[in-house]
């Protein structure tokens, strides 16, 4: 049976995770990965979680195993309510609502608000997952112009006055990839743009708890609270299996989330939701969260210190103050992925920069780099390995 002929037109924007593909590579014996951008296992709190199913079980009995209401576990949306307000967020818990990862979020924002050629403003580069999400949704980008300090808030102002954008999305702190973070001026900037020209943004907030070193920054969110979804997700701060997003959302758009997931999956995990709430509840947050970041500064600092040991001149690089990525830059005309093909031959493997941006013809000669999975020992031996890879592609490149 012919089953080509079965797919649905929009499956020719569909495409497999080019990060997914690269991991199985990564996966091989001996191979160090500087490419995923999983949570360590050493992070996660298996230490609490006989006495947080404990919890469940005598708090909720059967009703952790039932099925529940498509916005989400009620105990686990009034929690959130006190967690918002530590981001400065004002959440109520008619503008909750609960999704499988933030993934869950991005497809689900695609299919409520993006017709076939709409156009949506994304930074370059931006999250990959987040253009596989909307690719199924037949939208367009516009790309916004980073620099050091993430999004440039002139060119999205630009991008609004030339193109009919249905919404921005931006991941402000510690963006994947990138590890970059809008500054305050940056952020009170945006907040005006957007209230100007009338337009939603999605403002993507994994990874601010996961800060290292200098201030916290208020989020876009808190300056225009009426043009601005906020998402999140419990991933990197318990544990990504669990799989428990949320956002906060008007009620006009939090309906038609509702509905679309009526759709896919009814609810998210019920018993998921209920270990979120207790250990949220519980104030089980703040001590994991210093943790984890016992865990992940001293890597990252020793990612510092080995790119800056053992890159050559013409390389840059971002030096993010928390988050789990950090951005490399190199010459005009080196392409990162014929370096990574030379690079895995070394047993390191890292993600070539060109993914992460909606024309993969610009920033071939960058890469991202993960440190949260691998030993700071390991660390030091990848980035020398990386270099030399970067060297031998040089050579290359001047003697074709």
């Amino acid at each position: 049976m012919d089953y080509e002929k079965l797919l649905a037109t929009r499956t020719a924007n569909m495409k497999a995770s080019a990060i997914r593909e690269l991991l199985k590579v990564a996966a091989s014996p001996g191979m160090i990965s500087l490419g995923g951008g999983l949570p360590s296992p050493d992070s996660f709190p298996l230490e609490l979680m006989h006495e947080l199913t404990e919890r469940v079980l005598r708090k909720y009995g059967a009703a952790a195993m039932q099925y529940d209401m498509t916005e989400g576990f009620g105990p686990l949306r009034r929690a959130l309510i006190d967690y918002c307000a530590t981001k400065g967020v004002d959440a109520k818990l008619e503008n909750i609502y609960i999704s499988s990862g933030s993934q869950g979020f991005l497809d689900a924002i695609g299919k409520v608000l993006v017709s076939p050629g709409d156009i949506v403003a994304v930074e370059g580069p931006t999250y990959l997952a987040a253009l596989q999400a909307l690719n199924a949704y037949d939208a367009r980008y516009a790309m916004i112009q980073t620099d050091d300090e993430g999004l440039i808030p002139e060119s999205l102002e630009y991008v609004l006055r030339t193109n009919e954008v249905k919404f921005v999305y931006t991941i402000p702190t510690f963006q994947n990839p990138s590890g970059k973070t809008i500054g305050l001026k940056r952020r009170i900037a945006i907040a005006d743009i957007i209230q100007r020209y009338n337009v939603l943004l999605i403002e993507d907030d994994p990874y601010s708890s996961l800060r290292y070193r200098g201030e916290h920054l208020p989020t876009i969110k808190s300056m225009a609270p009426e043009h601005v979804i906020y998402v999140s997700t419990l991933s990197k701060i318990f544990a990504p299996g669990l799989r428990i997003g949320f956002c906060v959302a008007p009620e006009a758009i939090g309906k038609w989330l509702t509905i679309v997931k009526q759709g896919v999956d009814l609810h998210s995990s019920t018993y998921a939701q209920a270990l979120g709430a207790e250990y949220l509840l519980g104030g089980f947050v703040p001590p994991q969260v210093e943790k984890i970041i016992k865990i992940y500064q001293p890597k990252l600092d020793a990612m510092l210190l080995a790119l800056e040991q053992n890159l050559p001149d013409g390389y840059k690089w971002s030096r993010p103050e928390g988050g789990m990525f950090l951005w490399v830059e190199g010459p005009k005309g080196l392409d990162m992925e014929d370096v990574y093909h030379i690079a895995v031959k070394k047993n390191v493997a890292f993600v070539p920069g060109k993914y992460f941006f909606p024309n993969p013809a610009d920033g071939i000669e960058t890469m991202r780099l993960n440190f949260t999975c691998v030993t700071e020992e390991q660390i030091h031996y990848a980035i020398k390995a990386l270099a030399e890879a970067l060297q031998e592609e040089t050579l290359l490149v001047n003697h074709a």
